[in-house]
């Protein structure tokens, strides 16, 4: 199979779930509506919906154990890998379906909350590029209400909205690497600024460039080689320096995949290790 994709053989592939987010939501939902709680809504990508629906789980506990109601809204892919590929007409009817069905509810109150970086910041930045006329401007509205989960919950943070004392005093380390477009686009603080919450979690971000996956160029066999070689500059030397003392953290799907490959080490979302901090929890 791997021969017949063009992936290489030294590649491991990401895992297909037998039992996607999505499905599980439908008999798993938390009932947790009442008009104190602030509504925010979840977008469940591609990636995390088929590849990491345990993150999705925990992202979707984790708020609703915060004090949010937390809706999965109706939507269709992001269009990410659309984009990276070129395949911009495809991307463009994504992109207009997305809004279409999420123009009238995204708000600042009510903010639209995405797991997976490169995902959630295509509202921020390509679907404005992509659209025209009415919709252009219903992308531009709800661009300014989108965020990552680190970034809402570190802006809840702020606004005092939560509170250290929710979590545990225990101590780890934690070492950090940031994605790509989410360090081109938003910022790695607010991860820093979420895992910093538990009183004696210690926070560190390696030096780390691109992991050297981008997407689906590391899987290619072409690239294969590069993809490691840029790995193993600062990232993949950090990473197994540290697998012993720390915690291994990325927010990228594909940056955990690369971690993996490249070290056998297993990569943590930053809302697992928030999560696992947590007092009290909504299981």
């Amino acid at each position: 199979m791997k021969n017949a994709l063009g992936i290489a053989p030294e590649r491991s592939l990401p895992k297909l779930t037998k039992k996607t987010f999505s499905k599980w939501y439908k008999t798993n939902r938390i009932n947790n509506e009442d008009e104190k709680k602030r509504t925010v809504y979840l977008f469940i990508d591609e990636f995390t919906d088929y590849n990491d629906p345990e993150i999705a789980k925990i992202s979707y506990k984790l708020l609703t154990s915060l004090g949010y109601h937390v809706v999965i809204p109706k939507h269709v892919e992001s269009g990410r890998a659309q984009i990276s590929k070129g395949m911009l007409r495809d991307a463009q009817a994504i992109a207009k379906k997305n809004i279409k069905f999420l123009k009238d509810i995204i708000t600042e109150e009510n903010p639209l909350i995405g797991i997976e970086p490169s995902a959630i910041l295509t509202f921020r930045e390509e679907y404005i590029d992509l659209l025209r006329g009415e919709k252009k401007e219903a992308a531009k509205i709800i661009s300014k209400n989108v965020f990552t989960v680190e970034e809402f919950l570190s802006k809840e943070s702020e606004n005092g909205k939560i509170h250290k004392v929710l979590f545990t005093k225990e101590e780890k380390k934690i070492k950090l690497h940031g994605h790509c477009q989410e360090k081109a686009i938003a910022s790695t603080k607010d991860s820093i600024n979420i895992l910093s919450l538990p009183v004696n979690y210690f926070v560190e971000e390696i030096p780390s460039g691109c992991c050297g996956m981008a997407g689906s160029f590391g899987y290619e066999k072409e690239h294969y080689e590069i993809s490691m070689k840029i790995g193993e500059q600062i990232l993949f030397p950090s990473v197994r320096e540290a697998k012993n003392d720390y915690i291994i953290c990325a927010a990228g799907t594909s940056c955990r995949h690369q971690i993996k490959d490249g070290t056998s080490v297993r990569a943590f979302h930053p809302v697992e290790i928030l999560y696992d901090a947590l007092l009290v929890k909504n299981e």
